[in-house]
């Protein structure tokens, strides 16, 4: 048996209209009243920013708003954010937004602690001690950041996205209130529900898989593949709702108790290059990472297929595997997902270096298959051609 922890340090409510009682909630988790409220342009326009910092200002807390997240968020945004949560002498940081919030606000609670620069805690357990507290409300169904000890940030410098991973960087409280995802736009909709469906994958065929994060990933499959047309599709739908945002948390706990794979070490290459949205490019690389890994596990693959909902019973694991990649890439093109030749910013002779980029991902020693910079090339231009 090999070994393998399960540390979930994170207190998870959930429930419709959550957000109301922010401030009560994150007063249960934190003596004191100066809230530092982190989130972006985009959610503090839709008004759940708002929302949130009434409840907190009901509750007593002294609430300070910082919005300068972007999309793929920038290490110089999170140290500036650093520095306001240090002047303001934060109690707790307050995230409320999408898996780019919710990591620039772990990365602000490390730097209001320890100070910068942010690139020095790269890697795996670099966090000195405890960090400032953090609450977490998610409101898109994909990243699960609420749930996980990491923070992935891109490093202006060497435009390369750079992982942060230490318990202490998980939200002490996450409140996940699905009604924050009924006015999703569809795209968004769609990239953030392929993220978290990739989570759930990656994290089943992962070589650091356990029965724990088997369990959550199975179940996160079940919900996700099946809702996720139904809410793009009809925003509005609760039940679509309810189940994305279940599944993303499911995902979440279990990749953040196993890891990811390919699939993420190619997105987060081309993410730190283009900047392309996150879950967009995890959707563009799936099918493809998928029928690469499925020839080292097909009997893992089936039973994706079966969590799928697809009909597999009767058919070998490597049938079935194939099937699953063949819905895999007519699930991104029903939700409206580009394909990579699609993108205009990108550009083939970039192919070696993103190849490059992705071999040394720290997740790259857990695909379930081994994967080396010359298949990562061959699944850029495979990709480019489809």
């Amino acid at each position: 048996m090999k070994k393998y922890g399960f540390n979930l340090p994170t207190r998870i409510e959930v429930a419709a209209g959550l957000l109301k009682d922010t401030g009560p909630l994150v007063g249960e988790v934190t003596s004191g009243k100066r809230a530092f409220l982190v989130t972006d342009p985009g959610v503090k326009e839709a008004g759940l920013a708002d929302r949130a910092g009434s409840s907190l200002a009901d509750a007593g807390f002294d609430c300070s708003i910082f919005d300068n997240v972007k999309p793929n968020p920038r290490d110089t945004d999170c140290e500036a954010g650093g520095e306001e949560a240090r002047r303001f002498k934060a109690d707790i940081i307050v995230a409320v937004g999408g898996g780019s919030v919710i990591d620039s606000a772990k990365a602000i609670a490390l730097l209001q602690t320890y100070g910068g620069p942010l690139v020095s805690y790269e890697g795996r357990g670099t966090v000195p001690g405890p960090v400032t507290p953090l609450a977490a409300v998610p409101t898109t169904a994909g990243t699960g950041s609420e749930v996980t000890r990491s923070a992935v940030i891109t490093d202006t410098k060497r435009r390369f996205k750079m992982g942060i991973k230490d318990v202490r960087l998980a939200p002490e409280l996450a409140l996940i209130d699905p009604e924050t995802t009924y006015k999703l736009p569809q795209g968004l909709t769609a990239s953030t529900g392929m993220d978290a469906l990739v989570h759930a994958i990656e994290a089943y065929t992962c070589r650091a898989a356990n029965p724990f994060s088997d369990a959550l990933a199975l179940a996160a499959i079940e919900k996700i593949f099946p809702a996720l047309p139904t809410a793009v599709r009809e925003g509005g739908n609760k039940q679509a709702r309810d189940d994305m945002m279940i599944g993303s948390v499911m995902a979440g706990i279990a990749f953040s108790h196993a890891d990811v794979g390919a699939v993420h070490c190619l997105a987060e290459a081309i993410g730190s290059l283009y900047d392309t949205p996150h879950g967009v490019a995890n959707s563009i690389f799936l099918p493809s990472v998928t029928a690469f890994n499925a020839e080292a596990d097909p009997q893992r693959h089936a039973r994706i297929a079966a969590a799928c909902g697809l009909e597999v019973k009767n058919m070998e694991a490597e049938e079935a595997s194939r099937l699953l990649v063949e819905k895999l890439a007519e699930l991104s093109s029903e939700i409206g997902i580009p394909t990579l030749s699609n993108l205009e910013q990108v550009n083939p002779k970039d192919f070696e270096h993103l190849a490059e980029l992705s071999e040394i991902n720290g997740s790259t020693p857990s695909n379930c298959r081994f994967i080396d910079k010359e298949a990562y090339l061959n699944i850029l231009q495979d990709c480019y051609k489809s």
